[in-house]
């Protein structure tokens, strides 16, 4: 990773918790732990500049704003934890429609005998 500039601080992505996914849209046959996963989960290497307080950004976007990730705290070792956000992402209704597409091929298969 690159070295930080001052007022930088290290960021991971994290999928939703409860509280980023609490009331986010899910069709039906679709697992919701599909909500929770981000595009962007797991990515490390982000440094987020801080305010003249020390404060981090308290949301992330991506996508010229259609993918939101939210601030939720540190983690052990200092970095900025960025969680999913889907009822904050515009894109989060179109990408969770193509997931159920994929459910819904994959029940059909099986039904047919297929894998």
């Amino acid at each position: 990773m690159a070295t930080l500039l001052r007022g930088e601080v290290r960021a991971i992505l994290q999928p939703a918790g409860h509280a980023q996914y609490q009331g986010a849209y899910c069709p039906p046959g679709v697992p919701f732990k599909e909500v929770r996963r981000g595009p962007f989960d797991g990515k490390r290497d982000i440094a987020v500049r801080t305010d003249i307080n020390g404060d981090v950004p308290k949301l992330m976007t991506f996508g010229n704003g259609q993918v939101v990730y939210e601030y939720d705290g540190r983690d052990t070792n200092g970095r900025a934890v960025y969680r999913y956000a889907p009822n904050l992402s515009s894109s989060h209704r179109d990408v969770i429609n193509g997931v159920a597409e994929v459910y819904a091929e994959h029940a059909l298969n099986k039904a047919k005998g297929g894998q």
